[in-house]
């Protein structure tokens, strides 16, 4: 700094010397004389001031471009574990559907036929809404209502769902496969001793969040209810994700019934 000073100084000055005459040089040097010290203090201070003015333009740029380089890495890493979430979640769902269908084949279940036409609707479920990053609640309502349906056909007469939609959704949207590993957990760990499952749902509409509610009726809580499968680790990873801290998900067992309570902002 102070060579680069130095040499500045003595660049200027002849500068002067050579573009300006001796006549005007005294008048815009100054009453100092070249080589003082109070002007060489004058010409070091006003340099440092623009280096100094110049740096900090130059650092805060680079600090932008270097912050935008970070914001992009971190979207980018964010969406390449969504995407690694998800698709945990699909072979997961698919196996277990499969495994309900091969009952039925080998039941010789008339209901086979059937099955395989829900399982067609969650394939293109699967492979054209799962990627998108927002679909229609309603959309996705139906698809759970589908996973319900497939797992009635096989268990028959022992499957009680009821699902309520309280307030206007129609325009709500939702990041896909939000709520089947919820739904998916009933039919694993939810059967009573008669083999019957009973689960109530809702979807409600408020302010500024939307309410999922979903009770399965139980007769003993298991404790390691779904500690060893993906769904909840998975499920509280991507709401990390998608919303931050700005979400609320509560699970409440008890010794009759699991419920899951899940707040999502709208907006």
């Amino acid at each position: 700094m102070i060579f680069v000073l130095t040499l500045h100084y003595f660049f200027r000055i002849g500068l002067f010397y050579w573009l300006i005459s001796d006549s005007s040089s005294t008048e815009l040097m100054g009453e100092h004389g070249i080589f003082s010290f109070n002007h060489i203090v004058t010409v070091t201070l006003g340099e440092i001031y623009v280096i100094g003015l110049v740096s900090a333009i130059k650092f805060t740029v680079d600090y932008v471009i270097q912050l935008n380089k970070n914001n992009q890495l971190l979207e980018l890493q964010s969406e390449t574990e969504m995407k690694y979430l998800k698709a945990q979640i699909q072979p997961h769902f698919l196996f277990n559907t499969l495994n309900n269908l091969y009952a039925l084949a080998l039941k010789r279940s008339k209901k086979a036929a059937e099955g395989v036409l829900k399982l067609s609707e969650i394939m293109e479920y699967m492979l054209y809404d799962s990627s998108k990053k927002k679909i229609s609640l309603l959309k996705e309502i139906n698809y759970i209502q589908n996973y319900i349906e497939l797992e009635r056909i096989r268990k028959q007469d022992l499957v009680e769902s009821n699902i309520e939609i309280n307030g206007e959704i129609d325009d709500i949207v939702i990041p896909p496969l939000l709520f089947l590993p919820f739904v998916e957990n009933c039919f694993k760990h939810g059967q009573l001793s008669n083999g019957k499952i009973i689960m109530e749902m809702k979807f409600t509409r408020h302010e500024k969040d939307l309410e999922f509610y979903l009770k399965n009726h139980i007769e003993q809580y298991a404790h390691e209810h779904d500690k060893s499968g993906i769904g909840h680790v998975n499920i509280n990873r991507r709401l990390e994700l998608l919303y931050g801290n700005k979400f609320d998900l509560q699970i409440r067992p008890s010794s009759d019934n699991y419920l899951v309570v899940l707040k999502i902002p709208i907006k």
